[in-house]
């Protein structure tokens, strides 16, 4: 433990205490707490200055902008990831809680805090992360598109490259050669945009065996992402344009697409035919034995009469709808997007109403 020590600044302070993991350059792991005064309106990163200047010069961690705008300060505390930048200290110094600070994960430790970010900008670059126009030389015309086009992507263009992302992803976890959420979310920042004349030859890329349809939905990118860029709903986006263009090679396609079909005929999932019409034929014969165990449980309905939910033209007509308005790729993710966010602003605006 390293003691605390005094120091004046202008203003109330506070005694903070932090528990960091200390990685060495050999890999070895050691938690190190420490005491000391800060200012109260400290962040964590301010806080890690002060180790790094008056207590122990040998803490290494990443910093920049000092404004939520580089990405540079991503790390974890308690083990979610956070912009060191955006944490407040005063709350959890209040609540008695010490907080734990590690290193970012699903990326290689350097030192301490910093994370080797190589593997991170390899999958960016490998998403072609720039706009394609389809022409050689520039036009003398600025390109103009609408608002509405905008829309498509204006989340995702709001991307710092900080890497909370990719740190909690569960698919990246499980298998480091997945894309990830903030490629993935590059990626849609340029097939929506329509202004790139690349949009199929993007599509097909990121539908590959380590793209699209790979990711488990677990929402932490979302949970994480310190600038609300939803890098989930980047994917979904991603999802919905493959399946309008016809891009269906992956399994994930094509479970998606049986997702749709069912839904729009009978109102409900028949998972009876699930297996078959994404595997295929031969894939169902030998799951046959799994079946026949469910079957015996009374795990599988039968199949006739097919069941047909109650309203269901309701939902097919608001299909048919969304077909004809040209919805039923991104642009219906963004309407969806546009809505939680009005019943959100609703349900927070009655909450401050409420309050005494």
């Amino acid at each position: 433990m390293t003691e605390a020590a005094v120091h004046t600044w202008d203003g109330p302070t506070m005694d903070v205490a932090l528990k960091i993991w200390r990685v060495d350059e050999n890999g070895e792991r050691d938690l190190v707490t420490y005491e000391l005064e800060a200012p109260e309106w400290a962040c964590l990163l301010d806080v890690l200055d002060i180790i790094k200047d008056r207590h122990d010069g040998t803490l290494a961690y990443r910093k920049s902008c000092r404004m939520m705008i580089c990405g540079s300060c991503g790390m974890r505390m308690d083990g979610r990831a956070i912009l060191a930048c955006k944490e407040r200290m005063k709350p959890i110094v209040e609540s008695g809680h010490v907080p734990v600070i590690s290193p970012m994960g699903n990326l290689p430790i350097v030192k301490d805090l910093v994370v080797d970010m190589g593997p991170f900008w390899q999958k960016i670059r490998d998403v072609k992360p720039w706009l394609d126009p389809g022409y050689d030389e520039p036009s003398e015309r600025e390109r103009v598109i609408s608002q509405q086009q905008m829309n498509v992507i204006a989340k995702e263009s709001l991307c710092i490259m900080c890497g909370c992302c990719v740190s909690e992803c569960n698919a990246m976890e499980s298998d480091p050669d997945f894309r990830g959420p903030a490629a993935l979310a590059k990626g849609m920042r340029f097939v929506g945009d329509a202004r790139d004349q690349t949009s199929v030859e993007r599509l097909n890329e990121l539908n590959d065996e380590h793209g699209i349809w790979d990711c488990t939905r677990c929402y932490f990118c979302n949970e994480r992402c310190p600038k609300g860029v939803d890098p989930r709903d980047a994917i979904a986006k991603l999802g919905a344009e493959s399946i309008k263009q016809g891009i269906d090679h992956d399994m994930g396609a094509k479970h998606a697409k049986w997702f749709v079909r069912s839904a729009e005929t009978t109102g409900w999932l028949r998972e009876t035919e699930l297996v078959p019409k994404t595997q295929g034929i031969w894939a169902a014969i030998k799951q046959t034995g799994f079946a026949l165990k469910l079957a015996k449980h009374g795990k599988v309905p039968p199949p006739f009469p097919p069941h047909v939910a109650a309203d269901v033209d309701e939902s097919r007509a608001l299909r048919d709808l969304l077909k004809t308005q040209g919805r039923d790729g991104a642009l219906g993710i963004v309407q969806g997007e546009h809505a939680l966010g009005r019943i959100e602003f609703a349900e927070e605006t009655e909450e401050r109403e409420n309050k005494p």
